[in-house]
């Protein structure tokens, strides 16, 4: 097997592994991702509004 591939997997399987021992601590990570994106979002816009 490549290298990558395996490194991949086992990437992978952490993840699921983690998300299944600690869904709390999971979905807190994903909703503070997703608001360190919409805030990114949000000053991209005020950026590009302000050029205008």
């Amino acid at each position: 097997m490549n290298l990558k591939k395996v490194l991949t997997w086992l990437a992978v399987a952490f993840v699921v592994f983690y998300i299944v021992q600690a869904p709390e601590s999971s979905a807190e990570i994903v909703r503070s991702a997703g608001q360190a994106l919409g805030d990114a979002a949000s000053s991209l816009a005020s950026f590009v509004g302000s050029l205008i």
